[in-house]
């Protein structure tokens, strides 16, 4: 018979309490994707900008200064939705995106921001840079605190990827 103490509760209930933390943090990640897209909602509500919702700007702000084709947005991390052609087809014909067919291979077109585009970029990466201050500011976080989130969430993220690719 094995003892255990108050300090080890044992396979089961560490792998239970292993699992719940898990959920608890895919919850999260959820939710706090979320909550970033209504962040940006609530800036162009405030700024009266009602013609790119926050997706698309997240995508106009992942671009930044690259010109990409739709495959090699979401490759480089740059949008992670499965619509991705509808709202390149709309940031397109809003003005925010130059689009030109691929000289080699004229199904596949290339995109980069135009002027407009750029500015909404800026306003996106003004409100980044305000809450990043704002996080200091208030003792939220830290650099060192975000650097360790960044790590775990990196090391996450690695998993997951390695496992679609069937690396275990």
């Amino acid at each position: 018979m094995t003892l255990r103490t108050p300090l080890d509760p044992g396979p089961a209930l560490r792998d239970a309490a292993l699992l719940a933390r898990y959920l608890d943090a895919l919850n999260l990640v959820e939710r706090l994707h979320r909550r970033l897209l209504d962040t940006i909602k609530d800036e162009f509500e405030r700024l009266a900008i009602r013609d790119v919702n926050p997706v698309q700007a997240l995508l106009l702000f992942n671009l930044a200064d690259a010109e990409v084709s739709a495959g090699e947005l979401r490759s480089r991390g740059c949008y992670q939705g499965s619509n991705v052609s509808y709202n390149l087809r709309k940031l397109v014909d809003l003005g925010y995106l130059h689009h030109q067919r691929s000289e080699i291979d004229r199904r596949s077109v290339r995109v980069r921001l135009t002027d407009k585009g750029r500015r909404m970029r800026d306003v996106v990466a003004r409100l980044f840079a305000t809450q990043a201050e704002g996080i200091a500011a208030r003792g939220i976080l830290d650099l060192s605190s975000l650097e360790e989130i960044v790590h775990a969430l990196r090391r996450l993220e690695r998993y997951w990827s390695d496992r679609i690719r069937y690396i275990y």
